[in-house]
This record gives C-alpha cells, sequence and structure tokens, in this order.
C-alpha cells in the first residue's frame, strides 16, 4: 500500500539528491561495506535455488532408473553434501543481512544525530525575524518528523535499493542461465502487471489525497474542541461537537474505504497475473521435460525465480515513491540550513563591563550593583522598518538618563514594542545608532549587551521543570545560582508565600503552559526570574495586562521594588498605572508624537490627554 501513497514532490529533486549525498559522503567507506554485504546476500539467496534443483535432479534420475526397471540407490552423500551448502549459505547470508543492517542503522544515525546538532546550532544563530515569521510548528515538524523521514528512509531504503537492484538483475541472470525461452515467456507478463499498477495508482493517489485530508480536517476539529473543552461546556455545545466530530468521521470513513478498497485490488490482481504466468511456465516447461531440453529440477528452479522476480520490481516501485517523500523532507531541513542568519558581530565588538552577569541580590537590588553600567541609552536619527518599502519608524531621537523609568504608550501598530526589540538588538535598525552609555550597541557583542538586560514580558514563559529551575533559569552559565539568591530573589517578587503553600514548595514541577498556577502567580515568577539576573535595565512589556486589579497591585509593588536603581522601560497597557514615571513617550505610526510627564501630557491636552480619558469615559480598560 505503500507504493499507492501520494508523495509530496520536492522542488529540486536533483539539487536536493546532490546534498543529501554529501551527507553522506563521510560514511562512504561505511556505505561500501553495506553494498558488498547486501549484494552478497543476494547473491547467496539467488543461487540457493539452483543448488536445490540439483538435488531433487538426484532424486529424480534414481526415480526414473526404478521406474525403467533399474536399481540405482539414491546418492545421499552428493545429497547431504547439497543440503550442507545451502544451510550454510543461509547461514552466511543472514550474517551478512545483521551486520549490513547494523552498520546502516549506525550510519543514519549518525547522520540524523548531526544534522538535528546542524539545526540545533542554526537556529541559535537566526534572528528573531525569523521566529517571527514563522509558526513554531513548522520548525517543529522539520527537526522532527522530516529527519525522522530522512532516517528511515537512509536505513532502509538504500539496502532495499541495492537489494532489489541486485535481486533483479542476479534472477534474471539466472532465468537465462536456465532456459531463454521461459525466460521471454515469464517476461511477457512484466508489461501487464506494470499496466495494471499504475492504472490502480492513479486513481487510489486521489483516493488517498482525499483521505489525508479528511484526516486533517478531523484532527484539527479533535485538537480544537478538546482543547477548548471549558468554552464547550460553557456554552453547551457538546451535542454540535459530536454532530460535528460524527460528520467529519463520516467523511474520514468514506474516504478511507475507498481509497484501502481500491489499493487493496492491486495484490490480487498481481496474484492473478502471478497465477496465470505459472500456468503458462507449467505448461511450456512440461513440453521443455518432455523433449529432454530441460530438466525437472531446472524448472522448479525457474519458477521459483519467476515467483521472486516480480518482488524486487514491487518494492523498486515503492521505494521510488519513498525517495519522492525523503527528499521533499530533505529540502524542508535545507531551506531551513540555508535561511539567512542573523548579522554577526563586528569583529571590533568588545564587552561594555567585566562585571559577572549574575550578581549576588540583597532584599532590593540597588545601582551600586553595577559599577560600569549606568544605563545611559540615546536613540539618535534612528531608522527602522520591518519591510524596507514600508517605513515604521523615521529619524527617532532620544535620551534616557541612568535610572530613569521610561513609560511607552500609544495605540496598536504604533512602534512600542518595536523599541523594545532595538534596544535588545532582536532587529538592528537600518539608520542612526543607538547607544548604551555613549557606545553604539552595534560595537557590544549581543550576548553582553542582552546580558545587562532584563526583560518581564505579557506572555509568561515557564517551562515544565520545578519552581527553583523556573526562576534559576534567570542565571546564565558558567555562573550557578545559589539556593539564598533564588530565596531573595523570591521574597523580593513576592512569590515565596505561595510557593510554600505548594505541597512541594520550590520542588513543584510546573505542567504544560504552568496550568497548575493562576495567571498573576506565573507572572510573579517571572519577575523573580528577572530580580535573581539583577539586570541593570529593565524591560517590561505590558507585565499587568491579563490579571486582576489585586494581583496588579500586588505585581506592581515587585516591580516597583525591582525597578529600583535601574533603568527602565515600560510598556503600558493600562495608562493608570504609569503616572510615576520620569518620561511618558507616546507612539503613533512609529514616531513619538508626545513626551513628558503624566501631569504635563495631561496639560498639553493632546494625543496622551485623548488616550488617557477615553479609558475612563468608556468604563473599561481599552487595549492602548
Amino acid at each position: 500500500m505503500g507504493a499507492m501513497m501520494p508523495a509530496e514532490k520536492p522542488r529540486d529533486f536533483k539539487g536536493t539528491m546532490r546534498r543529501l549525498l554529501e551527507v553522506l559522503r563521510p560514511h562512504r567507506a561505511a556505505l561500501l561495506f553495506v553494498l558488498i554485504a547486501s549484494m552478497m546476500t543476494t547473491v547467496f539467496l539467488i543461487v540457493t535455488p539452483k543448488i536445490l534443483g540439483r538435488a531433487i535432479d538426484i532424486i529424480t534420475v534414481t526415480v526414473k532408473s526404478r521406474i525403467a526397471g533399474g536399481s540405482e540407490p539414491i546418492d545421499y552423500q552428493e545429497l547431504l553434501r547439497i543440503l550442507v551448502i545451502v544451510g550454510l549459505i543461509y547461514v552466511v547470508s543472514s550474517f551478512f543481512t545483521w551486520w549490513g543492517g547494523y552498520v546502516m542503522a549506525g550510519i543514519s544515525q549518525k547522520i540524523s544525530f548531526s544534522m538535528r546538532q546542524s539545526i540545533d546550532r542554526k537556529l541559535t544563530r537566526l534572528p528573531l525575524r525569523y521566529f517571527d515569521s514563522t509558526p513554531r510548528g513548522e520548525i517543529i515538524s522539520r527537526m522532527t518528523n522530516d529527519m525522522d523521514n530522512i532516517s528511515m528512509t537512509l536505513q532502509q531504503g538504500l539496502t532495499q535499493v541495492i537489494s532489489s537492484v541486485t535481486t533483479l538483475v542476479g534472477i534474471l541472470i539466472m532465468m537465462l542461465t536456465i532456459s531463454p525461452l521461459l525466460t521471454l515467456v515469464g517476461l511477457i507478463t512484466i508489461p501487464l502487471a506494470a499496466i495494471i499498477t499504475v492504472l490502480i495508482a492513479k486513481k487510489s493517489q486521489k483516493y488517498f489525497a482525499d483521505m489525508w485530508a479528511s484526516t486533517g480536517h478531523l484532527n484539527g476539529q479533535i485538537e480544537e474542541m478538546y482543547t477548548g473543552q471549558t468554552i464547550v461546556r460553557l456554552f453547551n455545545r457538546q451535542a454540535q461537537a459530536g454532530a460535528e466530530f460524527d460528520r467529519e468521521n463520516q467523511i474520514l470513513f468514506k474516504s478511507s474505504f475507498k481509497a484501502q478498497f481500491v489499493s487493496g485490488i492491486v495484490m490480487p490482481a498481481m496474484h492473478l497475473i502471478e497465477n496465470l504466468n505459472y500456468v503458462i511456465l507449467c505448461v511450456v516447461g512440461g513440453l521443455q521435460i518432455i523433449s529432454g531440453n530441460i530438466t525437472l529440477g531446472d524448472i522448479t528452479a525457474f519458477i521459483t525465480y519467476s515467483k521472486q522476480f516480480t518482488q524486487p520490481i514491487t518494492q523498486t516501485a515503492s521505494i521510488i515513491n519513498t525517495m519522492q517523500s525523503t527528499v521533499a523532507s530533505a529540502e524542508r531541513v535545507f531551506d531551513l540550513m540555508d535561511t539567512p542568519e542573523e548579522t554577526p558581530d563586528s569583529a571590533s565588538a568588545f564587552p561594555l563591563t567585566d562585571a559577572n552577569s549574575a550578581l549576588q541580590i540583597t532584599e532590593v537590588p540597588v545601582a551600586d550593583a553595577f559599577p560600569k553600567v549606568r544605563g545611559e541609552i540615546r536613540f539618535e536619527n534612528v531608522r527602522f522598518s520591518y519591510k524596507e518599502d514600508v517605513p515604521l519608524i523615521e529619524n527617532m531621537n532620544l535620551h534616557v538618563l541612568p535610572g530613569q523609568t521610561v513609560a511607552i504608550v500609544g495605540p496598536t501598530g504604533a512602534g512600542k514594542t518595536t523599541l523594545v526589540n532595538l534596544l535588545m538588538r532582536f532587529y538592528d535598525i537600518q539608520n542612526g545608532k543607538i547607544t548604551l552609555d555613549g557606545t553604539d550597541i552595534r560595537e557590544i557583542p549581543r550576548d553582553e549587551l542582552r546580558g545587562d538586560f532584563g526583560m518581564v514580558l505579557q506572555d509568561t514563559w515557564l517551562f515544565s521543570g520545578t519552581i527553583r529551575e523556573n526562576i534559576a533559569y534567570g542565571i546564565s552559565p558558567p555562573d550557578e545560582p545559589t539556593e539564598e539568591g533564588i530565596l531573595a530573589a523570591s521574597r523580593a517578587a513576592y512569590v515565596d508565600h505561595f510557593v510554600r503553600t505548594l505541597p512541594d514548595g520550590y520542588d513543584t514541577v510546573l505542567t504544560d503552559e504552568a496550568g497548575n498556577l493562576s495567571q498573576g502567580q506565573k507572572q510573579l515568577l517571572t519577575i523573580a526570574r528577572a530580580f535573581l539576573s539583577d539586570p541593570r535595565i529593565l524591560i517590561l512589556d505590558e507585565a499587568t495586562s491579563s490579571v486582576d486589579t489585586r494581583t496588579e497591585l500586588l505585581i506592581q509593588k515587585a516591580m516597583s521594588r525591582l525597578m529600583t536603581g535601574r533603568t527602565s522601560f515600560v510598556i503600558a497597557h493600562r495608562l493608570s498605572t504609569i503616572r510615576d514615571a520620569d518620561i511618558i513617550l507616546v507612539m503613533d505610526q512609529g514616531n513619538i508624537v508626545e513626551q513628558g510627564t503624566h501631569e504635563a501630557l495631561l496639560e498639553a491636552k493632546g494625543f496622551y490627554h485623548e488616550l488617557y480619558h477615553s479609558q475612563f469615559r468608556s468604563g473599561i480598560t481599552e487595549a492602548i
């Protein structure tokens, strides 16, 4: 059935195949051994029917002699010698099969291991732009499904190709040595079998395509309904969800039945052709025996060969179809490997500070912990756009003094988060420059630069692990977090109290997406992580937008302690939370349209005045 399944077609089969062979080049010595082992196995199995035919001839001669009234005995010694040879052939053939499979498994897994390592290293060098524009599932699929497909084909497909070609050529030679006439008769049915296979394949591919499409729809429906099970029950949509599942399941049933039925016709059709071929060979072979042109042992061996002849053809067709899918997977992996990488650090880049990236913190870290990084930031005539023909930020100028708190507000798409991405060098500017303590950030290694920043985002990212491990994630190797540091950060972020109420305390294992914690608790954990990292410059990106008012006050209190002595950038969702900021930047369409203190901007009665009062006039907090 595998030969009937439609394969994804690669865009450049030859080019991708050439690159895939380059991956195999370092293993050519082992591949040569696999080639020899596979050929030896096939040759041994091919000559076996011919040798067994000799044993049948020995018995036949004796039987004929006795029928004619003679008393010639069976040559048991010769029979035993033949059986011993056949037994040894089978043992040696099995040994080569095992050894070749063992070596090929090692080759395929080494290649898979190496390619996964290359992908992992590649992902660390890709710019954030790639991850912003590529679905996570697509990246994971290339690293898992596509790599598994390549590995499986390398492990099984190559040996099958070698075995099939060797078997096909070897059997044809053996058949010709026995009887060219019978070989011609046996080959007559091959074109008929190929025609039937192609006709059925074309018909079944349509049904298989429908089956996979229906499978995708059903899987999507299942994922949506079970992921949103709370909403389904809330609105009493269980019956409708069940009816939709039944409908999609019925469609899948019909398309699967047609696909399986049509593809299932292949084997009965092949058996019919083989049986007709068998009948013809028996008739012609019987006439050849009567005429004395062939022995009974030879005709027995020939029929065995004829039955084996179609098997490598079917295997080759299946492998060719599989190779299409494998090369398509390799193409997707190579596309990832060819993705332009992040612009490398300047050759003249130098660390801004030699201070440790993770200092031992006290209950409330202060500016004295940062003897070398002051946190003065300047934007000078900065221009940036995600697309060259769509400008976003034009000629931006900004000066932030060390220790100041800068709030950034504005409508959706104004460029608030973009400003932060530029600070962290997640994206590089097209013109102008951004300086940290007077040094162009493009002259600072990215790792060093980002080590001076701490971020608390709206979307909390916690991984499956203990609470202690999640907090300790704020310390970058080779530094090691201390238990005292983790506890101090937890107390400073108001995490310690609720963690100690959990059954396992700091050893509590967070489930997928930390579903066993509330949104506010998860946010506090990310603040504790930022406390432990002890950054000089802090970025808070709408960190309180998805929590209740009481939790918001608690988070604000923790953030206020975290911001002490640090240069801070706060992207505000609720304007009431940034009244005490030293500078408020009002952004619109990538430009700073207003800046000043809360009171000054209200008195100006400009864009900020309108944004601020619109929230309270509507009675709800608008998304700003």
